[in-house]
C-alpha cells in the first residue's frame, strides 16, 4: 500500500513537471510574440500605439504566467518531497513492523517443534526398554534395546539417532548402530548433555542443547535432548543412565527459515535466519556458509527493527511454549531497503 503512494507520488511529480514544463514554454513564445508586436507597433507609429498597448500588456500577463508557473513548480517540488519522506517513513515502519512478526513466527514454530522434543525425551526414557538396558546391559538387554530405539526411529524421522549411556557416560545402546559405527562404547561422560541429565532432578526435567555439530554422527549439526533414565522408569528413581536424543537440525531448520512468507521480489536480497544467544547463525535461508556469526543491536528488546547502513533488520526472541523456555534464540530477517 505504502508503494502504491510512493508510486502515485511520483507520478503526480512527473505530470506536473511535464505540464508546468508545457505552461513555461507557450509563456516564452507568447512573450517572443509580444515583443515582436511591440517593435511593430513602434515602426507603425502613431497608427500602433493601440497595438503597442496591446502587446505591453500581453507581455505583463506572460511574465505573470511564468511567476505563477514557476511558484507552482517549487510548491509541487516542496510538496511532494515532503510525501516521499512521508510515504518512505511509513513504508519502512510497514516492512520493519511485517517483519518483525514474521521473525516471531519463524521462531515460534522452531519453539513448538523442539517442545515436541522435550516431550518426546521425557516420554522414552521411561520405556522398558531403554529403562532394562541401563539397569542391566547384557547383550540380551542391549540387542532389544538397540531394536527398540531402531522402532522409534522408522517412526521419528526427525532424528538422526538416540542413544542410551550408563551412569559413567558410556554408551551402550543406539538406534542406527550400522550406520553410526563408533557410537557404541563411545565415552560420552564429558559430554555436555550427559552432564546435565545426570543432574535432573526429576523424571519430568529434560536438557535442551545449542546447536552442535555431533563428531559420532558425520559431524552433523543436531539439536540434542537429554534427560535421565531412572529405576523403574520412575520419575522419582534413581538416576543409572541418561538417555540423548539428537534431533536432525539442518533440514528441519532450513524449512522454516525458507518457509517464511516472503514476496519472490522480496525473498531475493533477504536473509532469514536463526540466530543463538551466542551470536552463531544457526539456520539461514541463504545458507552463507561465509557468514557465521551475526552481531543483533536489539538493544535489550525482545522483538523490533532497526536500520543498519541500506540493511533493514527485524528480530524477535524465542518465547518458549509450554515447559520449553527457549535458548535465547532469535528469528532474524535482514533485508535491503530498497527491496
Amino acid at each position: 500500500m505504502t508503494n502504491a503512494v510512493l508510486d502515485l507520488a511520483f507520478d503526480v511529480s512527473r505530470a506536473t513537471e511535464e505540464n508546468i514544463d508545457l505552461i513555461e514554454s507557450v509563456v516564452k513564445q507568447t512573450a517572443l510574440l509580444a515583443i515582436n508586436a511591440r517593435i511593430e507597433a513602434t515602426r507603425a507609429g502613431t497608427a500602433g500605439n493601440a497595438f503597442g498597448v496591446v502587446a505591453r500588456e500581453l507581455s505583463d500577463v506572460a511574465s505573470e504566467i511564468g511567476r505563477i508557473s514557476n511558484t507552482l513548480r517549487q510548491s509541487i517540488r516542496g510538496n511532494i518531497s515532503k510525501l516521499e519522506s512521508v510515504g518512505s517513513k511509513l513504508n519502512l515502519e510497514f516492512r520493519g513492523t511485517r517483519y518483525t512478526d514474521l521473525a516471531l513466527n519463524a521462531i515460534e514454530i522452531i519453539d513448538r517443534n523442539l517442545y515436541e522434543r522435550s516431550c518426546d525425551v521425557r516420554w522414552w526414557a521411561t520405556d522398558s526398554a531403554v529403562v532394562q538396558v541401563a539397569e542391566d546391559p547384557s547383550p540380551e538387554a542391549v540387542d532389544y534395546g538397540c531394536e527398540r530405539l531402531a522402532t522409534i526411529l522408522r517412526s521419528y524421522t526427525v532424528y538422526l539417532d538416540l542413544w542410551v549411556a550408563d551412569a559413567s557416560g558410556r554408551v551402550i545402546a543406539t538406534g542406527r548402530r550400522s550406520k553410526y559405527l563408533k557410537a557404541i562404547g563411545s565415552d560420552v561422560s564429558g559430554e555436555d548433555w550427559f552432564k546435565r541429565a545426570m543432574q535432573t532432578r526429576t523424571g519430568d526435567d529434560f536438557v535442551a542443547c545449542d546447536i552442535v555439530h555431533a563428531k559420532l554422527l558425520h559431524d552433523a549439526p543436531v539439536a540434542t535432548y537429554s534427560t535421565a533414565i531412572r529405576t523403574g522408569g520412575q520419575g522419582n528413581g534413581r538416576r543409572i543412565g541418561a538417555l540423548g536424543i539428537f534431533f536432525d537440525w539442518g533440514p528441519q531448520a532450513d524449512a522454516v527459515v525458507r518457509g517464511v512468507g516472503l514476496t519472490p521480489e522480496e525473498r531475493a536480497g533477504t536473509k532469514v535466519m536463526i540466530v543463538d544467544s551466542k551470536s552463531n547463525i544457526i539456520a539461514n535461508s541463504h545458507q552463507d556458509r561465509r557468514q557465521t556469526t551475526f552481531q543483533l543491536a536489539h538493544d535489550g528488546r525482545k522483538s523490533g527493527y532497526y536500520v543498519e547502513g541500506n540493511r533493514l533488520i527485524a528480530f524477535a526472541l524465542t518465547p518458549g511454549y509450554e515447559t520449553y523456555q527457549g535458548l535465547g534464540w532469535y528469528g532474524v530477517i535482514d533485508s535491503p531497503i530498497g527491496s
